[in-house]
């Protein structure tokens, strides 16, 4: 009972944490400095590919319409060759789980970059930023351009700078709004005063907010607004790549000359990391990666890039800042294939092939039969019982068809109305028509019978569909 027991101090080391508060300080000003690498090239790469596309699209042609529009108006969505109606309701929820699966996936395996990499609101901010470092200089530059009062230069300089961001904004609204209104004729509209209410209204709205989101606002959309930072962690595991800094190699930190030895490094204690603070400054949303895994971080790889720059002219090696995983930091290896990551694959391949099924499956028309409820039969002067019916023809494609009616089901019934009608693409014809037969052949007072419609599609196969109605007799 007299043996001392050794204790083990295993009080964490504090690495530089910010200053505990009361309450949440006042938003400082993030003045984000240039950085050139790997990372930031596949940054501006994904970037400028994904911002082509976001402006290209509206402009394509297909068959003489604009080859990508989301109709509201008439409740349509043309999406090349193919249309869209409110009964394909179940596409758009496909592709809606698809895309959220995919970010399950790209998240467990390699955490924010998405937010990193391809979120349209990294990629406006970055946008601005190039046109804040273009036009009012670097990060120093621009930080003493704000502490000085305004003259001549200074006013030349936010003016252009505000007139680039303004128009980058209008630009982006317009093209978005392109997406929903007819894009030629929008452009015209709107430069010559004559563009619909509506129209103009949402592109100042988007304008506003583009200008808003990406000028001002910038860090606050993803550390206060967006909903993705918040429940990240769920996904996330010891095995997730994430951008990381390594304590036990760069702590203790500290200013060095470059021709200090590793000797003298290690008898003052001083890890690789020199205190530059050049992680700080690149980072988007102003956070030091340097105090462990943060909800603000985007996973853009900035300060990667930054801190691989210092080493190499430190003639440290490199990956102090890196993308690893918790188990590789705490000296293990990453487990890239896990339950996790195999679960969300699975789920994404299934409702993958769900909707590649769906479409492949979807008929380019469809039928809805109306059956008059005023009169439910009536007799005609030949004695033949009548049942007034309205045919709603859907054309999904967007080309004209040419569809054939015809029935079956009831013994010596007669087909009364247009038995060929050529309906456009993307149209919904009415066609108004009656069936006739004996009331000697009626057996029941409520008779099922078919609709039969055929059509021919690009390459000249035949595509039937058929629909059930009934035939109401009471006198039986």
């Amino acid at each position: 009972m007299n043996e001392q027991i050794k204790i083990k101090d295993v009080t964490p080391v504090k690495i530089h944490k910010p200053a505990e508060t009361a309450t949440y300080p006042a938003r400082s000003r993030i003045y984000v400095r240039a950085v050139e690498g790997m990372l930031e090239n596949i940054r501006r790469f994904f970037g400028l590919i994904f911002l082509s596309i976001f402006a290209v699209i509206p402009w394509l042609q297909y068959n003489g319409n604009q080859a990508v529009l989301f109709d509201f108006g008439e409740q349509r969505f043309n999406i090349f060759g193919m249309t869209l109606w409110p009964q394909d309701l179940t596409i758009l929820a496909y592709v809606l789980i698809v895309a959220a699966f995919a970010l399950f996936f790209i998240t467990t395996f390699a955490g924010r970059v998405w937010c990193g990499f391809m979120c349209p609101q990294t990629t406006w901010t970055f946008l601005y930023i190039w046109f804040e470092e273009k036009i009012e200089g670097s990060r120093n530059k621009r930080m003493k351009l704000d502490e000085r009062k305004m003259d001549v230069d200074k006013f030349t300089r936010k003016t252009l700078k505000h007139f680039s961001w303004i128009t980058v904004a209008l630009l982006t609204s317009m093209t978005f709004v392109g997406y929903f209104s007819p894009i030629d004729a929008l452009f015209t509209d709107f430069f010559t005063f004559g563009v619909s209410f509506w129209a103009g209204f949402f592109i100042i709205f988007f304008a506003v907010c583009t200008y808003a989101n990406a000028g001002y606002m910038r860090e606050i959309m993803c550390t206060h607004m967006c909903p993705y930072a918040r429940f990240q962690s769920a996904m996330f595991d010891k095995d997730t790549f994430t951008v990381a800094y390594d304590p036990s190699r760069g702590e203790q930190r500290g200013p060095r000359s470059r021709k200090v030895t590793p000797e003298q490094l290690q008898e003052k204690g001083l890890g690789d990391c020199i205190d530059c603070n050049l992680c700080v400054q690149v980072c988007p949303t102003g956070i030091d990666i340097r105090n462990g895994l943060q909800y603000e971080c985007i996973n853009c790889g900035a300060c990667v890039d930054a801190c691989n720059g210092v080493m190499d002219k430190m003639g440290y090696p490199k990956g102090l800042i890196s993308f690893t995983s918790e188990h590789q930091l705490a000296g293990g290896k990453t487990k890239i294939v896990r339950p996790k990551l195999i679960g969300y694959a699975v789920v994404l391949l299934i409702m993958t092939s769900l909707l590649v099924y769906d479409i492949y499956s979807r008929q380019p028309l469809e039928i809805d039969i109306i059956k008059d409820r005023i009169s439910l039969y009536r007799e005609t002067n030949q004695g033949l019982i009548e049942n007034v019916y309205t045919l709603k023809l859907l054309n999904k494609s967007q080309n004209d068809r040419i569809f054939k009616i015809s029935i079956s089901g009831i013994e010596g019934a007669k087909y009364v109305g247009e038995t060929e009608v050529k309906v456009g693409g993307g149209e919904i014809y009415t066609l108004p028509m009656s069936v006739v037969t004996g009331p000697y052949s009626l057996t029941e007072e409520i008779t099922d019978f078919t609709f039969h419609v055929e059509t021919q599609d690009e390459n000249g196969d035949i595509i039937k569909i058929q629909e059930t109605s009934r035939f109401i007799f009471t006198d039986v």
